[in-house]
């Protein structure tokens, strides 16, 4: 492992939505952990990602009985350690959504916003 303080930026990427539950709580917790890590953390969503960010969702994804937390403990551990999330306006059109249908704290970015995030990202990681 690499030793010494951790510094920079991660940007995740998560495209998949409410049809695919076990890729939803991943970039949320690792986030987090990057977070507590101090290094600068954002989630961009796009394609069907807007959809874990529905206020009507985020309580229903989770594990089947009571094995594990819902995703709406996720999205709290991450954005109260700081982590951004940011979501594509066209995908919000591709689910018909609008940002009022999504939880606090998103904001809407379109391409170019997208990209500068990227290219100044020391890491982008996407599910």
């Amino acid at each position: 492992m690499w030793s010494g303080e951790f510094e920079g930026k991660v940007l995740y990427v998560q495209t998949h939505g409410e049809n695919d539950p076990g890729r939803c709580a991943t970039p949320f917790f690792l986030a987090a952990s990057a977070a507590a890590m101090e290094v600068e953390v954002g989630i961009y969503f796009t394609m069907y990602g807007p959809q874990l960010l529905k206020r009507t969702v985020v309580d229903k994804i989770g594990p089947k009985g009571d094995r594990g937390q819902r995703l709406s403990y996720f999205i709290k551990q991450a954005t109260d350690l700081g982590v951004r999330l940011w979501v594509c306006q066209p995908s919000l059109d591709l689910n018909d959504l609008t940002i009022e249908d999504l939880i606090e704290g998103v904001d809407m970015i379109g391409g170019a916003a997208f990209n500068d995030l990227a290219m100044n990202a020391d890491a982008v990681v996407s599910f």
